[in-house]
């Protein structure tokens, strides 16, 4: 059987989320330190570490794990989206951990600033949504495929703020023929039950559908799970050592249909 549908990951496959979390850390780090004199580097790396440990040990960390909402994600969404309850506890704690994570990266640098704290929490979110970037290749590459293959869209997150994403490149969603975002399932990638719920809405077998994303643990071990064929996206030129393996790895999309390719060359040989 030939590849019929090709699935993407979003956040750092199609879009460049790191750079944008990146630059917004950065500018609001430039308040700070025009404010108050503090080293904005060492505030970055402050606030990064006391928003991790902070997320980790609220009581919605275990549902955030598993939809797949991460700690910067915290610092910037709203939540007001998604069917399970918790997702309205999300959305009532988020304004507090954003005050806190900077208030506390503040206090680690010896800054006793909790109005300070409030201003860099609201400003890093206004900062995050002025930036969406896409790869240079993206829409390159999803001209080539679209009309060739069905395409889907399989994200972790939270429905509201995958869909902040998506609307921040307006180009983007029209080429999927299906959106699948986690919080609305209430289970997150690496879970079979997602990724057979894409396989029943492109109609299609495992060994049909390539799998493309940039996380070992999510996209590659979900696809690798149920059968599709995985492929890596290894910008950072990171070393797959563990246990998870890829079927295939590439460093750009545009690799991606010589590798389409060369797995219908495969199956063609084995008939």
């Amino acid at each position: 059987m030939t590849i019929k549908a090709v699935l993407f990951d979003l956040d750092d496959t199609l879009l460049w989320d790191e750079r944008s979390v990146d630059e917004a850390f950065a500018a609001t780090c430039r308040t700070a330190s025009e404010l108050t004199g503090v080293d904005p580097h060492k505030l970055e790396e402050a606030v990064r570490r006391e928003a991790r440990a902070l997320y980790e040990s609220l009581e919605t960390y275990p549902f955030t794990q598993m939809i797949g909402i991460n700690p910067f994600e915290g610092l910037w969404g709203n939540f007001r989206k998604g069917e399970a309850e918790q997702f309205r506890r999300l959305e009532q704690l988020a304004p507090v951990y954003r005050k806190e994570s900077w208030t506390r990266g503040l206090r680690a640098l010896g800054i006793d600033d909790e109005k300070l704290g409030e201003k860099l929490g609201e400003q890093f979110p206004a900062e995050r949504r002025a930036r969406a970037y896409v790869y240079e290749e993206t829409f390159e590459v999803l001209d080539e495929l679209k009309g060739r293959y069905q395409l889907l869209l399989l994200t972790n997150g939270s429905p509201d703020l995958q869909q902040e994403k998506l609307d921040g490149v307006p180009r983007l969603a029209p080429y999927f023929d299906h959106i699948m975002i986690s919080g609305n399932y209430g289970y997150g990638k690496p879970d079979k039950r997602l990724f057979r719920e894409a396989l029943n809405l492109l109609g299609i077998e495992p060994e049909e559908g390539v799998m493309i994303g940039d996380k070992l643990t999510t996209d590659i071990l979900g696809a690798n799970t149920i059968g599709l064929h995985s492929v890596w996206i290894n910008r950072r030129n990171l070393t797959a050592d563990g246990e998870i393996k890829p079927r295939y790895e590439i460093r750009s999309l545009r690799e991606l249909r010589q590798i389409i390719d060369r797995i219908d060359r495969e199956k063609e040989d084995l008939r």
